[in-house]
């Protein structure tokens, strides 16, 4: 039972469920991490990926944190210089990590999919982009069909470089737009011009690439459902393969440039829900694919093709279509999972260097997931990849049964089921088309570490 058409908007529901909460790129989600998960803990778990003679395959993150700079809405680990001396260091050490990863690792370093986010990668000039792809490719083996991906920023490329990234092997591209208004341009401090952006993009539809992204942000402080209804326009006119939509979380106590907003330049609750219909009915009235939170891609694009199939996966990067793969983390503040474990990356970059000059893999913290961690985060990526779950596998894969098991959940899910917005039958546990703009909401009433209201991280809001 896989959930494919458009969500139903229902703004009594929306309002009413609406509360601050996870975004599920991983469960235990990253704030439940432990520092007693240390380096150590991670070579073992990297050192067991070929017992018994059979390993997943690997995929790569890979974290370059610098930006010429600062967007004022940005939430990111970043470093805001235009020094690049600074970043020449930074590959040396990452040269040093990845030389280290590989020596634990044992076998066919085969690479499915890797992912270079930052920050801004295009800020590494053509040579350093080389040497950075040099670096991967003497430890790792980039496979034919593989997914290679790298995010962009067009205020930071010059003609060829988008070119230079396919010659590398990137297959895959994400373009940050955040908003075309000029008012909320400079709002964010990020001028982009509408030919900034179709120059890359032009440059990436001749140079082969197989899927190209646009990221939006709604929420935005002088954003209106005018101006943005505007930005559509002009990204439907673009057509990239893929577009993300992400609310703008507003959390000053958190990142301090975002104390240059005013209050009153925010869209309120009401404004923020009417974009984000809108915007649904845009997209989805020019032939995109809602994928789920804030995903959508065109029928034909592997995402979507992959949502029908029943292969969609969620990992720290958003919707993915490899589920098999154990994720290697490299560079400050990336985040990775190998086995039943997830570990993360020094924060700081002077912690992180420190850590490498004492010839120690640079881990801040991670976790080993127990029986019931994984049972969750089974039911929670089936939710919010599929809008379902069989409750039967649920039952024979974890040898639970599942209304004994979850008993207080199902019962503080009860006001969802008489709301509509989920379905419950002998075999399915389901989220409705009514709710699924909150199925990060239904989510919440199955994770135990919010139910046990342990102190963790700021969140979101789910609208």
């Amino acid at each position: 039972m896989i959930a494919q058409a458009t969500p139903v908007i229902d703004p009594e529901m929306l309002r009413r469920y609406d509360v601050s909460g996870p975004r599920y790129t991983s469960y235990p989600t990253a704030d439940r991490f432990v520092e007693a998960f240390d380096a150590d803990t991670y070579v073992s778990w990297l050192e067991r990926r070929h017992i018994g003679g059979v390993a997943r395959p690997l995929s790569l993150y890979v974290h370059v944190p610098f930006c010429s700079d600062i967007c004022f809405y940005c939430a990111c680990n970043k470093v805001v210089t235009r020094d690049h001396a600074k970043s020449a260091r930074y590959l040396s050490y990452l040269d040093r990590e990845i030389a280290q990863v590989a020596t634990v690792l044992q076998g066919d370093r085969r690479l499915d999919q890797m992912h270079w986010g930052g920050g801004t990668p295009t800020f590494l000039t053509p040579a350093e982009l080389r040497a950075l792809m040099g670096i991967v490719r003497s430890r790792f083996r980039l496979v034919e069909g593989g997914e290679y991906s790298i995010e962009v920023d067009p205020r930071s490329v010059e003609p060829g470089t988008i070119t230079l990234l396919a010659e590398l092997g990137f297959n895959r591209i994400s373009v940050g737009v955040q908003d075309f208004d000029p008012v909320v341009q400079t709002a964010i401090h990020r001028a982009q011009s509408v030919e900034q952006t179709w120059a890359t993009l032009s440059e990436a539809y001749k140079a082969g690439f197989e899927s190209i992204n646009i990221d939006l942000v709604y929420g935005l402080p002088k954003q209106t459902r005018a101006s943005f209804d505007r930005t559509l326009d002009m990204v439907v006119t673009l057509s990239p393969d893929r577009i993300a939509l992400f609310g703008y979380a507003h959390l000053p106590q958190a990142f301090k440039a975002q104390r240059r907003f005013a209050e009153a330049d925010l869209p309120d609750g009401e404004a923020r829900l009417d974009m984000l219909s809108l915007a649904i009915r845009r997209l989805t009235g020019a032939g995109y694919v809602y994928i789920g939170m804030d995903h959508f891609a065109l029928p034909d694009d592997e995402l979507a093709v992959a949502q029908r199939q029943g292969r969609l996966h969620r990992n720290f990067q958003g919707y993915s279509t490899r589920s098999d793969c154990d994720l290697i983390p490299l560079g400050i503040t990336s985040i990775g999972s190998v086995g039943p474990t997830y570990v993360q990356n020094a924060k700081i970059l002077d912690d992180y260097y420190d850590r490498l000059d004492r010839g120690l893999l640079p881990v801040l913290r991670g976790v080993e997931l127990t029986a019931d961690d994984l049972l969750r985060r089974a039911l929670i990526q089936s939710l919010m990849c599929h809008g379902s779950v069989s409750i039967e596998s649920l039952e024979l894969a974890h040898m639970v049964d599942f209304d004994t098991y979850f008993a207080d959940e199902l019962a503080d899910l009860r006001p969802m089921i008489e709301d509509g917005l989920v379905h419950r039958d002998a075999d399915w546990l389901a989220v409705t088309d009514r709710g699924r703009l909150l199925v990060r909401s239904v989510c919440m009433v199955f994770d135990r570490y919010l139910r046990q209201r342990r102190a963790g991280a700021s969140y979101s809001r789910v609208i």
